[in-house]
């Protein structure tokens, strides 16, 4: 009994790091989609995520997100399409590029 415990205990385990990692990579993996709103003083940018996928799919609205380097808002404008990668913790933008 106590070997099956340390078995599913091990194998827990491996699925735990197996699913972090898979969420890390998902993380940086490029999106795309358009500016709403941006605010310079805060940082922050909303963005509403391009439709991939099914025909009349609902999108829904934007997302608001911090932006890492500051820097990189001065290229963007409300409006303008961007691809874009987030951190690790789904709210700061570490990279985006007008398309």
């Amino acid at each position: 009994m106590k070997a099956a415990k340390i078995l599913l205990a091990a194998l827990l385990t491996g699925l735990g790091a197996a699913t972090l990692s898979m969420s890390a990579a998902s993380a940086e993996q490029g999106m795309s989609g358009m500016i709403t709103k941006i605010d310079r003083l805060n940082s922050t940018v909303a963005i509403q995520q391009t439709q991939s996928g099914t025909v009349g799919a609902n999108t829904g609205g934007a997302t608001e997100f911090k932006v890492q380097d500051m820097g990189a808002l001065e290229s963007v404008h409300a409006g303008d399409r961007v691809t874009y990668s987030i951190g690790d913790d789904a709210k700061t933008i570490t990279k985006i590029q007008k398309q």
